[in-house]
């Protein structure tokens, strides 16, 4: 839907009603002097800005997957409940009308709270629900919150409508119209802050999104919306944003700092550029980061044009910390300028829950409570993630296998029904467990965290083994005969856990001693040596379909056959119809780690 220009020069136009009058600080001045030889005072304000990111559903410090309150080892806590807390703390010290609440996006994907209110008991119904995420984002009273590439994994439907239950706007100046070529999404926001005896001072929130959306998303935005890079963007908007009055620019951006992309050169636009959209687009003042989960306390860059330096700050994901900018600015020669801005994060351990988000959202909390533990069947034995990143686990088999039947059976009837199906899997988890006796929802989606879908692709022998040599990146170089400590055998070049693909329905050995790219030993399909030539179907999620961690070859290979249903819902589907589940329905060693032929394990 393209942005109605009416509507948002309207919204524009509105200053923060109810911005009280605040009084500014008077400082005496060496340069100017009056007429009696008093110094002349000068005008200073004081403005705060408070940032989250990276939500992903969670309102609570509950952990729906082990059914108790959350807890890690370094004693955070989550949740927007705690947040809430946070920000009336600053607002009660700084003055509610100093300040400004936003965020940078992924905020209605990640917990089964969120997956409740797309899919069970969904907002686009006809008298559906308000999302828990927007009643308690609105109760609070976020300002705005930038656009998040999780925003889009449940359609375009989806998103409206948490767009239509949000009382502030969602920003997404690089969310276009794929048509027009204008924003889909309001570009930004413009708050004006009262000054007693002195002049107002306006904050422009410039929003950016992240370009990976026509990856990772591609099913459901391809031919509706583009996004172009968040550097381009902004480069366009700040001085509009500027020549409209605005005293002070922020940008929240869903994009990381480390200029970096997880999809190579797939597009030519950067994944993680908020560092560099500071150092190449002057004008801004400070950058509320997100998308890569880090915790950025203060990162100072300096803009390569206009030599300021631009403050960058990203709270810890999923409501354990918020970001704290003061921005001080003085008034002279007749316009406001920014002196200083520094940032900080606060811990959301240190707080309590905000008793009024408690209240207003018991019951949809209890609600998936009662959904995540219905038992769907039951297990011979417990099923554990703990090794699976350096042992073939039974428990990753299980969403191979379902993923083969899926679509072996969608297939069935087909010219491809006749080619042998293989498929990937990751370890998303560390602590996943499927206890032996009752099995639950929750059992089974914590194993599969994330809300993939299923894609059926076509490729060759030969490209299975480039996948697979890829893959095997993610293990450290060990030499034979080295000691190997599991703790830092994995996760080389900083590749994430869900970037380490198994693969069925082949036998091979991952050489560890070996370089990368010349890891994958004694590939055999069905007993014999792999053929380059034999044509496999690949099922895959669409994450990894859509170039999602840059694996070779899937993403530019032949679709067959895709859906809209979760692998997580699937996984417990199969559940379901076997009603047991026993290993030696799903099981099987394919792969191992070797050095020199020899088992590491």
């Amino acid at each position: 839907m393209p942005l109605n220009r009416r509507k948002f020069l309207k919204k524009s136009a509105v200053t923060g009603a109810g911005v009280a009058l605040t009084g500014a600080v008077a400082a005496p001045s060496a340069e100017a002097a009056s007429g009696h030889g008093r110094p002349k005072p000068v005008k200073r304000y004081a403005l705060t800005v408070l940032g989250t990111t990276d939500l992903h559903g969670h309102v609570f410090n509950w952990d729906y997957f082990k059914d108790a309150e959350y807890s890690d080892s370094a004693g955070n806590a989550q949740g927007l409940a705690r947040v809430s807390t946070l920000v009336n703390q600053v607002r009660k010290e700084k003055g509610r009308e100093n300040t400004l609440l936003i965020d940078a996006g992924d905020t209605i994907q990640g917990t089964p709270l969120t997956y409740y209110y797309a899919k069970v008991d969904p907002i686009t119904a006809k008298g559906g629900p308000v999302h828990p995420m927007a009643q308690a984002m609105n109760a609070i009273g976020y300002d705005a919150a930038a656009l998040g590439n999780h925003e889009f994994n449940y359609g375009l439907e989806t998103l409206r409508k948490f767009e239509e239950q949000l009382r502030f706007p969602l920003l997404g100046a690089n969310a276009l119209d794929a048509k027009t070529l204008r924003p889909a999404f309001q570009p930004y926001v413009m708050k004006t802050f009262r000054v007693q005896g002195a002049p107002p001072v306006k904050v422009a929130v410039l929003g950016l999104t992240n370009p990976g959306i026509a990856i990772w998303d591609k099913a459901y935005v391809q031919g509706k919306l583009t996004f172009p890079g968040l550097e381009e963007q902004a480069a366009k908007w700040v001085p509009k944003l500027r020549s409209m009055g605005a005293d002070v620019v922020v940008v929240s951006a869903h994009s990381g700092a480390s200029g970096t992309s997880s999809y190579g050169d797939q597009l030519p636009y950067v994944e993680n550029s908020a560092a560099l959209v500071a150092q190449q687009v002057p004008g801004i003042d400070a950058i509320l980061v997100g998308h890569a989960h880090v915790e950025i306390p203060e990162l100072k860059v300096v803009n390569a044009k206009s030599g300021k330096t631009v403050v960058l700050s990203e709270p810890l994901a999923f409501a354990e910390r918020m970001s704290v900018f003061d921005i001080e600015l003085v008034f002279a020669k007749g316009r406001w300028s920014v002196e200083s801005v520094a940032s900080k994060v606060l811990n959301s351990n240190s707080v309590a829950d905000d008793p009024k988000i408690t209240r207003l959202l018991k019951d949809e909390h209890a609600k998936v409570v009662e959904y995540v533990n219905q038992v769907v069947g039951s297990a011979t034995e417990t099923l554990t993630t703990v090794e699976a990143r350096y042992k073939d686990a039974p428990i990753i088999d299980l969403i191979t296998k379902v993923q083969e039947d899926v679509v072996k059976a969608a297939l069935a009837g087909t010219s491809y029904a006749s080619l042998p199906v293989i498929a990937q899997a990751s370890p998303f988890s560390r602590t996943s467990e499927i206890p032996a006796g009752q099995v639950t929802i929750r059992d089974l989606s914590s194993l599969y965290v994330y809300d993939n879908t299923l894609v059926a692709k076509l490729l060759t022998g030969a490209q299975v083994r480039a996948y697979l040599e890829y893959s095997a990146e993610y293990y450290v170089q060990t030499a034979v005969g080295a000691v190997v400590d599991v703790d830092k055998l994995t996760n080389a070049g900083d590749r994430p856990d869900y970037n380490y693909d198994y693969v069925s329905g082949l036998v091979y050995e991952i050489d560890v001693a070996q370089a990368a790219g010349s890891r994958i030993k004694n590939v055999t399909f069905n007993g014999v040596a792999l053929d380059d030539a034999q044509q496999f179907v690949f099922a895959v999620n669409n994450y990894r379909a859509n170039g999602g961690g840059a694996f070779p070859h899937v993403a530019s290979a032949q679709e067959l056959w895709s859906e809209s249903t979760e692998i997580r819902t699937r996984i417990a589907e199969w559940v379901t119809a076997k009603g047991v589940l026993d290993p030696k329905d799903f099981a099987s060693v394919d792969w191992k780690l070797t050095r020199a032929g020899t088992p590491v394990f």
